[in-house]
């Protein structure tokens, strides 16, 4: 399902900007920020997602699309400053950055100086030193060089297009992927924005402004939480920058995607909406990422990771992956005594009870199955609120071993699927792997406390079989002895 946007010009201290927007205006606002030789169209693949749950605003940067260029020359700090100005204008509290190449090395930027104004970012192969690989180098420099200069600048105008159609050519290898997944379509219009006519000059002062925003050395000192996707076929950016983010930047959750060169949001676009949906928490549906979200869907969403911070399997999860877990569970409100499984079916569900209480109940041994009823089962215990159940049936998908039913005042139920969980690990192995501990850990507690209680089963087994023989023991020790025998 296509996601309905709206173009607009925003004005930002006398510079006018083209902003194509999308999702229920008044929702946390999403920013998304193109890079070099582009235009918003560069991140139109995760728009759709995005506004389930945030109002989305894709800007032109001056001299790019349907913008102007600055009346200035073109640095990253300008670029920052006047994205700032945005935010500040058109929200009234922190954003979400999505930036894409040198639109990574703006967000970056922000991150550094307007850290209160962003609250998290995902970032698609951003360039972080500034210096793109040798086949850019090789094929772009030149042109570059000539633009930068008002007689060369002069003469590739003249040219442009002859010239941007022969780097064309050159290019594809460099910025996708061998075996990229990329339509025809979109990489003819990705293409036509590179080729758009009059802004040599800013491509030029763009390519020289990443260079002198080298952020080596800078990395440690972001502190935004930060989601970074690059592709593993990357010739723009070069992968030595990712590792320049592994070496600086541990905080960041660092993601390579097989099968993608430079722009993973169309090579790779199923992975890459999957990570980035469970990063940020959307709910993830089977058939479209993009369906819209409710506004009610939404509050559950944050009362539901809320809830979590005091529950089993929310220890040492922050407030974004719990909701990037909330997301992912359903819920279920169940009448008293209503039967949430029986132990007949299938091991799929793990439960959170949220509210009330699930009382487990177990057939006694020797009942005949046909002759089953409530009435005739044992009560073996209950859980309540911020406790999980049915964990161990969930993970081996074996029988499961009794029936959990509601208590005597009903409850609220949060299910968290196999296929779900699998997926949520596969996409965010940081939180899936504090969420299989924080399971494996109440698992753990289980186990040790049946072990204590059948510990304090058999000393007080013993305990009780003690006196008698203590008195066994003393009355023996109390026995008249017997007349030794005469010599």
């Amino acid at each position: 399902m296509a996601q309905a946007t709206n173009e607009k010009t925003v004005t930002i201290q006398g510079q006018p900007l083209h902003v194509v927007e999308a999702g229920q205006p008044g929702r946390q606002i999403a920013l998304l920020i193109h890079g070099w030789s582009s235009s918003w169209y560069a991140l139109s693949p995760l728009i759709g997602l995005l506004a389930q749950r945030f109002h989305c605003l894709a800007v032109d940067l001056p001299g790019y699309g349907q913008s102007p260029p600055l009346n200035k020359p073109t640095t990253i700090p300008c670029y920052a400053d006047l994205l700032a100005e945005l935010i500040e204008t058109v929200s009234d509290g922190p954003v979400v950055l999505v930036g894409h190449s040198m639109g990574g090395m703006i967000s970056i930027r922000l991150a550094l100086h307007y850290p209160l104004l962003i609250e998290r970012m995902v970032l698609l192969s951003p360039t972080i030193s500034g210096h793109l690989s040798k086949a850019i180098n090789i094929f772009i420099s030149p042109i570059t060089l000539m633009e930068r200069f008002r007689p060369g600048s002069l003469l590739v105008t003249a040219v442009e297009r002859t010239i941007v159609g022969l780097t064309d050519r050159l290019m594809r290898p460099v910025s996708f992927a061998e075996r990229t997944g990329i339509t025809r379509e979109d990489y003819a219009r990705i293409r036509s924005d590179a080729r758009r006519p009059g802004q040599g000059r800013v491509r030029a002062e763009c390519f020289w402004a990443m260079r002198d925003n080298d952020l080596r050395g800078q990395l440690h000192q972001v502190e935004t939480p930060a989601l970074v996707i690059w592709g593993a076929e990357d010739n723009t950016v070069p992968l030595r920058d990712a590792g320049v983010v592994a070496d600086e930047w541990p905080e960041a959750d660092l993601r390579i995607l097989p099968k993608a060169g430079h722009w993973p949001q169309f090579e790779a676009d199923a992975a890459t909406r999957r990570q980035i949906a469970a990063y940020l928490g959307l709910p993830r549906h089977s058939t479209e990422l993009s369906m819209p979200v409710a506004e009610e869907e939404l509050v559950k969403i944050g009362e539901v990771a809320q809830f979590l911070a005091h529950s089993d399997v929310g220890n040492q999860l922050n407030l974004a992956q719990r909701t990037r877990l909330a997301a992912q569970c359903g819920q279920r409100t169940c009448r008293p005594g209503e039967a949430i499984v029986h132990a007949s079916d299938a091991g799929q569900d793990l439960y959170i009870i949220q509210t009330g209480t699930v009382e487990v109940w177990k057939d006694p041994e020797g009942i005949d199955p046909a002759m089953h009823a409530h009435a005739q089962m044992q009560h073996i215990t209950t859980f309540r609120p911020g406790q999980i159940v049915g964990e161990l049936a969930m993970l081996d998908q074996g029988a499961r071993t009794a029936d959990l039913l509601a208590g005597h005042e009903g409850a609220t139920v949060l299910t968290l699927n196999r296929e779900r969980l699998l997926t949520l690990c596969e996409d965010d192995a940081v939180l899936g792997t504090q969420l299989l501990w924080n399971i494996a850990t109440v698992m753990s507690r289980r186990v040790r406390f049946i072990l204590w209680q059948l510990n304090r089963a058999e000393q007080k087994r013993l305990a009780q079989s003690q006196p008698e023989i203590n008195e066994t023991i003393l009355s023996a020790a109390f026995l008249p002895l017997s007349n030794p025998s005469p010599p």
